[in-house]
């Protein structure tokens, strides 16, 4: 059984993230979404808060589990027996960032493989980051988010004063 991971901080969750899981979770036996409970940098939503709004993404989705994790990404993909490391590219930016971690984490853990998924073209454009400014200034989220993920978004910038 070829088991994948695909790590991430999902903060949050978007609609090209689920293309990826989608995608990854058609090739492989079973797919583990890793929510990293500390990446560094400033995060809306807590690691719980996280994993709760991927789980709701991908309720009904065969194959695919969500856990939380800590530390580094090749220990967490040991921990539950991947093999492969799933990771989304949109630019060619992304690529150059991949390409470093991939070849550290390829000195650290020869035999975890990477496979990439070239984003659709429909979520090019699409980040956690970008998002989260516009969910800020009020703008529609529509085909970017799954509505729960909207709505909760909509609540967090509700409560910021």
């Amino acid at each position: 059984m070829t088991i994948a991971i695909y790590a991430g901080s999902f903060d949050p969750i978007t609609n090209g993230h689920l293309d990826i899981v989608k995608r990854a979770a058609a090739i492989f036996d079973k797919l583990i979404i890793g929510i990293y409970d500390r990446p560094r940098k400033t995060l809306l939503f807590t690691p719980q808060e996280r994993a709760e709004l991927a789980r709701k993404a991908v309720a009904g989705l065969d194959k695919i589990d969500i856990q939380m994790y800590t530390g580094l990404t090749i220990d967490f993909a040991r921990n539950v027996g991947a093999q492969v490391m799933v990771r989304g590219l949109r630019m060619s930016s992304d690529f150059e960032r991949e390409f470093e971690m991939a070849m550290m984490n390829k000195k650290l853990a020869p035999n975890l493989e990477l496979v990439c998924f070239m984003t659709s073209l429909r979520y090019q454009f699409l980040s956690s980051s970008l998002l989260k400014e516009v969910a800020q200034l009020g703008g529609n989220l529509t085909d970017m988010v799954p509505d729960h993920v909207s709505e909760a978004l909509k609540e967090k910038f509700a409560q910021k004063p």
